[in-house]
């Protein structure tokens, strides 16, 4: 399992997340995807190329990233995981997301996004 940062939060504790699988860096801190975004969605389609469903997304730093990175999560076959965040327990909680139906049978009305 592995769990990959979109991007790296400077002072950002993120040993609760070690739990989950080894932590992948996608993005360094000061990346901006504001100018030429063709580059770094590239780079995050090559970093993600074995990104399977025992894996997570830990969705931090830039939002456009954070999209591109959820967007690439799901092409592969309609759903991902991520790591949410709890403030009162001070620890990752997985949550999943399929774009294709329900992950239950009985969900299947829900239409085409499904939070788990």
């Amino acid at each position: 399992m592995t769990v990959y940062v979109v991007q790296e939060v400077p002072g950002r504790n993120l040993v609760p997340a070690h739990k989950y699988g080894e932590l992948e860096l996608l993005l360094p801190a000061k990346t901006n995807l504001m100018l030429s975004t063709g580059p770094e969605v590239n780079r995050l389609k090559r970093k993600l190329l074995d990104f399977s469903d025992d894996d997570y997304l830990l969705l931090m730093g830039d939002p456009a990233a954070i999209g591109i990175c959820c967007a690439i999560a799901a092409q592969k076959n309609g759903r991902y995981s991520v790591l949410k965040w709890d403030r009162q327990h001070m620890t990752y909680y997985p949550v999943a997301f399929s774009l294709r139906g329900g992950i239950n049978s009985d969900e299947s009305d829900l239409g085409d996004l499904y939070v788990q």
